[in-house]
């Protein structure tokens, strides 16, 4: 019996964090700012675990039954809570209520189960040998969910199978305490078809989870859905309508094809076009390939290397037909050379200079993301950067967040960077900003284009790089840097009035 009591506490402890990690991971990607997200769930769920801790003094007959009754119940509502908040999302204003009141519950659960289970075993179990054994098998649970997570979890089984998957496990631990100790239990009977009923109703949600997630989608997008799919970076979902295709990474718009022309050629022309006879060309985020695309108008550029952090998202860009459709195959194109990896650790090995480089990422709504608008990635950049080079980056909306923008600009400049701020309208995110940087104090802005662009000329150049009084802040900006992620405020301050 005391074995088998123990591994319940390991299946215990395993299947709860594993709840807890999909929570956060699930809140940081319909939510945005992880490091809020897992902060604060991690509190209520450790919150909830003393409740549940403090309540199991009023369980004092039956305790084998209780503890398998509430086995069964952490399953339930562990294993179906990524389906219910991915549903919930698009449906309700009260979402955050739904997933704290699912962490909360799920959390005094597994509060509820540790002190139960030692009171079970305290009569068989000198109590030092007790308390060692039962927490032993508490974190080495811990160790195995926080492991098995982000490395096999995520990237094949994906959040909704993951949170089914292990409330199978929780419930068929009960069952099999039910089993197993049938004769000292009351009504085992009972309990066991409840647990079956509830491995079968999971095990049908686990093999309609793709249904149920496409179902959740449609309610969240307005065109229909045509291709989704979970990387272990993010959520990756294209919807089509009559007109375009739109690229969403984790529920945020990163480009409709019906003006993405504008954002790219804005992106890389008034740069490139400045540099004489570029030939080595950086480009960092991207991995749509379609500012590769542009690049590729260059004759001169005989090299162009791509880091990108998500396989998912090069392999689609080389592999849909109506993708590559769109980017003209660039990253299929001999010239490219496509490496999969984290950009900030990436430059910090290179030893190369490139004559220009695109640093085309997300925008920084995380610290994870903030940290490749820092100035120690920025310095980073100085360095990978020849002395006539320019480097340009995207830099968000200077209308909707100009403190964000403008802090990045004040971070590019204090590692030694000259810069050239602009902006341009796109008509799917309003107005965008982006900076040249470079080593030369003079940016000579072109006299002529490449031909065959359908935004950028010379009179339309001219005109991004004047700004008006409304994109412009007056408000002392710090520098971002890593240990104070100034722009992560600055952005999740503006854009969250500005969407209010």
């Amino acid at each position: 019996m005391q074995l088998l009591l123990l591994l319940a506490v390991f299946v215990i402890a395993t299947c709860g964090l594993i709840y807890e990690l999909v929570a956060g991971t699930l809140a940081s990607y319909l939510l945005g700012d992880s490091v809020t997200q897992f902060s604060t769930i991690i509190g209520v769920y450790l919150f909830s675990m003393g409740v549940g801790s403090f309540l199991s003094r009023y369980f004092n007959r039956n305790l084998l039954r209780w503890f398998i009754q509430i086995e069964l119940l952490v399953g339930l509502i562990g294993g179906f809570s990524a389906m219910l908040l991915f549903i919930v999302f698009p449906l309700s204003a009260s979402f955050r209520i739904v997933l704290y009141v699912l962490v909360f519950l799920t959390g005094a659960g597994v509060g509820l189960e540790i002190p139960i289970l030692m009171r079970i075993l305290k009569d068989k179990v000198e109590f030092k040998e007790l308390v060692s054994r039962v927490f032993t098998f508490d974190y080495i649970g811990a160790l195995l969910a926080s492991l098995l997570f982000p490395l096999l979890l995520v990237p094949y089984l994906g959040l909704m199978r993951t949170s089914l998957f292990f409330g199978m496990l929780n419930i068929a631990v009960g069952l099999f305490l039910a089993i197993k100790f049938s004769r000292e239990i009351k009504r085992p009977g009972v309990l066991r078809a409840m647990a079956i009923f509830l491995i079968l109703a999971e095990l049908v949600a686990f093999v309609l989870s793709n249904r149920i997630l496409s179902y959740s989608e449609t309610l969240v997008y307005n065109d229909r859905v045509v291709f989704a799919t979970s990387s272990p970076y993010q959520r990756i979902v294209l919807t089509r309508n009559k007109k375009e295709t739109r690229l969403f990474l984790n529920g945020n718009l990163q480009f409709s094809s019906a003006d993405e022309y504008r954002y790219h050629e804005a992106l890389v022309h008034p740069g490139l076009q400045a540099v004489r006879s570029p030939k080595q060309v950086l480009v960092l985020g991207g991995g749509d390939g379609l500012a590769i695309r542009e690049i590729l108008k260059y004759s001169s550029v005989d090299s162009i290397t791509l880091v990108d952090l998500d396989a998912a998202m090069t392999k689609l860009f080389t592999s849909n037909s109506m993708l590559v459709s769109l980017n003209q195959g660039s990253l299929l194109d001999s010239r490219v050379h496509v490496i999969n990896g984290d950009a900030f650790s990436w430059l910090r090995d290179n030893r190369r200079q490139f004559d220009f480089v695109v640093v085309d990422f997300p925008d920084p709504s995380n610290f994870s993301i903030g940290k490749l608008y820092s100035n120690t990635f920025y310095k980073l950049l100085y360095q990978a950067l020849k002395p006539e080079g320019i480097a340009v980056v995207q830099s968000t909306s200077p209308y909707v967040a100009p403190r964000s923008f403008w802090c990045i600009d004040e971070t590019i400049r204090s590692v030694g960077f000259h810069t050239a701020p602009y902006h341009n309208l796109v008509p799917s995110f309003g107005e965008w900003g982006y900076i040249l940087a470079m080593k030369d104090s003079v940016y000579h802005a072109p006299t002529v284009y490449v031909p065959g662009l359908r935004f950028i000329n010379v009179a339309t150049a001219q005109q991004m790089f004047v700004f008006p009084q409304d994109m412009r802040t007056t408000k002392p900006l710090a520098v971002n840097k890593l240990n104070n992620q100034a722009l992560v405020d600055y952005f999740e301050e503006e854009w969250s009035t500005y969407l209010e």
